[in-house]
């Protein structure tokens, strides 16, 4: 295979992965409301559902730096496939509620392997145009965000005459087909390097910046999962069952443009304040749109929170290193990633409680709201934080 053969295989290879981070991920949303009617879960067994992913990507954010460290990065991106995979089937499977959380479980603990392994990844496969297969990778996985929510209900679920199960569960085989590519596919020389030594990898939970960063993370990953958990129940509940697809095709499909513009002005935005302040504010707004709204307006908002988000979640990436010095990059990332989707996690357990107080699906976007929130705190007090020297 020649040198632009090799190329073009680890730019799919990133891209495929990429989107498997998400596909098992987001092809749960769109079937919430029938998954809840079929194995009757309430409001706050909803808000665990869709709280698993996240608090299991919290978990695994630090540890899996030594999944690489032991196996390397083909290693930890096929096994995590591979386990993904095997959730998501069992998923399909499960009888209960708790059976269903167990293999949601499994499904995370894969995905969270593969998160630490793709920036390794984009290091090793393409170290001459590394900015440019990071754009690749991140343009995968807001593909693997639309993909499922776009298809499921008007091509999936049809396709198996409204059992969510197999539609569920048939998700699993494109993991299973990347995890192939990934062993056939990689390049030789990232194929047979040695997996490096384990250093250092526990984060730095008493750290401020760490806190600051992750606190950035969490008000734009929180509001994201959770509208994505809640927004479906929410119309279902208000009988506006046919915006459930519109509304979430809109606010994954929203990030696309989002993606592509940061591509052109994120030097001009990088380190400044006032963006991340901007789609803050127009996140919260939206959710506020959101949970006054049953209409072609709930699309709308949804779509502008996608945008927002999207965008918000890229420049908060961003923070660790140009905060941060080159050796505590990983690190406060990992501690980042914690920190964020233990926020989330704790949004969605609330805004499950919420909806079982009130009796009302609606009232889950008010802890949704408060979560978006932190990032005003946040955002400000790196003002007094020094950019990091090279």
């Amino acid at each position: 295979m020649n040198q632009s053969m090799t190329a073009r295989a680890a730019f799919f290879l990133l891209w495929a992965c990429g989107a498997s981070l998400r596909l098992t991920v987001l092809a749960v949303p769109p079937l919430i409301s029938v998954i809840q009617q079929n194995l009757h879960l309430s409001g706050t067994e909803v808000g665990l559902l869709s709280g698993i992913p996240v608090v299991i990507f919290a978990i695994f954010a630090a540890p899996g730096s030594i999944v690489i460290a032991r196996m390397g990065v083909r290693g930890a991106l096929v096994w995590g496939l591979l386990i993904a995979a095997v959730g998501g089937v069992l998923r399909a499977a499960a009888p209960n509620a708790w059976q269903l959380y167990l293999a949601s479980i499994v499904m995370s603990a894969g995905v969270a392997i593969m998160q630490p392994a793709m920036a390794a990844a984009v290091r090793d496969w393409v170290p001459n145009r590394a900015t440019f297969g990071t754009a690749v990778y991140t343009n995968g996985l807001v593909a693997g965000e639309i993909i499922p929510v776009a298809m499921m209900l008007p091509v999936v679920l049809p396709w198996f005459d409204g059992n969510w199960r197999p539609a569920l569960g048939i998700w699993s085989l494109p993991l299973v087909a990347t995890a192939v590519a990934v062993l056939v596919l990689t390049p030789k020389a990232a194929a047979n390097a040695s997996p490096s030594a384990s250093g250092g990898w526990l984060p730095k939970w008493n750290s401020t910046l760490n806190w600051r960063i992750g606190m950035t993370l969490a008000s734009t990953t929180s509001t994201y999962f959770c509208l994505n958990g809640f927004l479906p129940s929410s119309l279902d509940g208000s009988g506006r069952h046919d915006l459930i697809s519109a509304a979430l095709i809109a606010m994954n499909l929203g990030q696309l443009p989002a993606s592509f513009l940061l591509l052109l002005v994120a030097d001009r935005l990088q380190g400044k304040r006032w963006p991340l302040l901007t789609l803050a504010a127009i996140s919260s707004a939206c959710v506020i749109g959101i949970m006054f709204s049953a209409s072609a307006w709930t699309v709308f908002w949804a779509g502008l929170a996608g945008f927002s988000l999207g965008a918000a979640l890229v420049l908060s990436l961003a923070l660790a290193p140009l905060l941060c010095g080159a050796n505590e990059v990983a690190l406060t990332s990992a501690a980042a990633f914690s920190i964020g989707y233990g926020f989330a996690m704790l949004v969605s357990f609330l805004s499950g409680v919420a909806w079982d107080a009130a009796g009302s699906p609606s009232a889950a976007f008010i802890p949704i709201l408060l979560g978006s929130l932190p990032i005003f705190v946040a955002v400000p007090a790196f003002a007094r934080t020094s950019p990091a020297q090279p």
